[in-house]
């Protein structure tokens, strides 16, 4: 037992010392990183931070990621919701082929889309747009989102729903005040890939946008100057673009431990 409680701490820090590093770049001026190694820093500073809340080619890029990402979990999971129902509910022609052809556009690159999605933005104008990349991230989350709740859905007995229409609940009210409560957790699920997905994806995220929905992740990758990389600003970007996840994966912890017992995750 007291092996494998050590095996779990040694464990667990393999898995924290990369954040731990970026911690720690993170309060150090770049002077100092190139410096040599060292596991603390000398003079903690927060100018890295600064630099980040102070400059709005910084800030409006994190801000922006946060504006599309929410949108597409919204999105994703309000259009996956009656989709997912009808294929835990009703039996018709083509329903698995269809539901496998869902799953297929989860399976494809992101580069394939690429070029599609830029022309149609750009003559629609919905090009750099926080709606053009939520859209575009649809394309992938939609499918898990289906595949996720369609397994919760499946596990409510039927009787539920013919009984709430024997007591006179209409379909809208059922779903809403009966079906929803009782997956709940499947919903919390789905919403935490859903975001995760949107927050971590690039290469859409960048190519479908310039300057007005450009994501932090863009903003990092350009962080080179004639004066070389910043490492420190670069590292305290890294630092906050973890804060996000981890604020959700605190809100739905709980959905999420009774999502891998229950769910199809």
């Amino acid at each position: 037992m007291r092996k494998r409680s050590l095996a779990l701490i040694v464990y667990f820090l393999f898995i924290l010392l990369p954040i731990y590093w970026m911690v720690n770049m993170s309060l150090k001026t770049n002077d100092q990183i190139l410096v040599g190694f060292s596991l603390l820093p000398e003079n903690p500073t927060l100018t890295n931070y600064v630099e980040i809340f102070t400059n709005p080619a910084w800030y409006s890029g994190y801000i922006n990621s946060i504006i599309y990402v929410c949108i597409n979990t919204v999105l994703s999971v309000l259009v996956a919701l009656p989709a997912a129902y009808a294929f835990s509910r009703y039996r018709f022609i083509g329903d698995k082929h269809m539901f496998f052809w869902l799953l297929t556009n989860r399976m494809a690159p992101p580069a394939v889309f690429l070029l599609p999605f830029f022309q149609l933005y750009s003559t629609i104008g919905l090009f750099d747009t926080h709606l053009a990349v939520a859209l575009a991230h649809m394309l992938f989350n939609v499918p898990l989102a289906v595949w996720i709740l369609e397994g919760f859905m499946s596990g409510v007995p039927r009787e539920i729903d013919e009984t709430a229409y024997l007591d006179g609940y209409t379909f809208p009210r059922f779903f809403v005040r009966v079906f929803l409560p009782l997956i709940r957790s499947g919903i919390g699920v789905t919403a935490f890939f859903c975001f995760m997905f949107s927050w971590v994806e690039l290469l859409l995220a960048r190519t479908l946008t310039t300057v007005d929905a450009k994501p932090i992740a863009a903003t990092m990758t350009r962080t080179v100057s004639a004066a070389g990389m910043d490492w420190g600003v670069l590292a305290a970007a890294g630092v906050l673009t973890i804060v996000p996840g981890a604020l959700v994966i605190w809100f739905v912890r709980n959905y999420i431990a009774k999502g891998f017992a229950l769910g199809r995750v």
